[in-house]
C-alpha cells in the first residue's frame, strides 16, 4: 500500500476543507481523491503533488453553465480510508455528507490553511480590507465554530462564524488579524492564486 507523505497529508486536509472530495464505491473500505478546480495551473499543481497516485493527467469538462473546470481522480487506495472516515458521515436521511473532524486542531497546519485558502478563501473587500472569509456553507455552525477555535487558540488569529443566508455560516477572519493570517500562509501560496489576497497584503 502506498503511503501519503507529510506534504500530501497537509495538502489533503486543506483541500478537503475546500472543494476536493473523497469517493468510495465499496462502503468506505477504500477511497479515491477527486479534485475539481476552475484554475488549470492550480489543478496541475495539485496533480503534481499527488502524481504517484494518479495515472491520468488533469482533463477539462464544461459545466451546464458553459464554464470550464479542470479535474483529476487518484487511483483507489486504502491510504485515503482514514481521511474518508474522518471527513464524511451519514445524516439522518442516510445521505453521505462532509463533516469537520473532531481532531482538526491537530491537523490544521499553515500548509493546510494555505491550500484551504486557495480552494475556498476570499477577501471581503479586495481593495479596502484585510478581512478574509472561508466558504464553509455546507458545515454546521458548531463545526464552523470549531474551525474558528483553531485559528484563535493555535494561531492567535481572531475568527468567528458569520451568517451567510439562512442556516449557513462562514469562517470570518477579522481585519485586525488579516496580517497574522498572511504571515503564516502567504509564502505558501501559488502565484496563480494570489488574486484571492487583499491588496493590502502587498503594501
Amino acid at each position: 500500500m502506498k503511503r501519503l507523505t507529510n506534504t500530501q497529508r497537509e495538502v489533503l486536509i486543506g483541500i478537503l476543507l475546500g472543494d476536493a472530495s473523497l469517493q468510495t464505491f465499496n462502503n468506505g473500505i477504500t477511497y479515491r481523491l477527486r479534485v475539481l478546480q476552475k484554475n488549470q495551473e492550480y489543478c496541475k499543481h495539485l496533480y503534481n503533488i499527488f502524481q504517484n497516485f494518479v495515472t491520468t493527467p488533469p482533463k477539462s469538462i464544461t459545466t451546464k453553465k458553459g464554464e470550464t473546470r479542470w479535474y483529476f481522480n487518484t487511483l483507489i487506495n486504502p491510504c485515503f480510508r482514514f481521511y474518508g472516515h474522518q471527513f464524511y458521515c451519514q445524516d439522518s436521511k442516510k445521505k453521505v455528507i462532509k463533516k469537520i473532524p473532531k481532531s482538526i486542531h491537530k491537523w490544521l497546519t499553515p500548509c493546510s490553511i494555505a491550500y484551504w485558502f486557495m480552494d475556498d478563501g476570499f477577501t471581503k473587500w479586495k481593495k479596502h480590507s484585510k478581512a478574509i472569509r472561508f466558504c464553509t456553507d455546507n458545515f454546521s455552525k458548531r463545526e464552523v465554530q470549531l474551525l474558528c477555535d483553531v485559528f484563535i487558540e493555535k494561531y492567535k488569529i481572531k475568527a468567528k462564524p458569520q451568517k451567510h443566508r439562512k442556516n449557513h455560516y462562514r469562517v470570518y477572519i477579522l481585519e485586525e488579524s488579516g496580517l497574522d493570517l498572511k504571515n503564516i500562509i502567504f509564502p505558501l501560496l501559488r502565484d496563480e492564486m494570489l488574486y484571492k489576497c487583499p491588496e493590502k497584503w502587498y503594501n
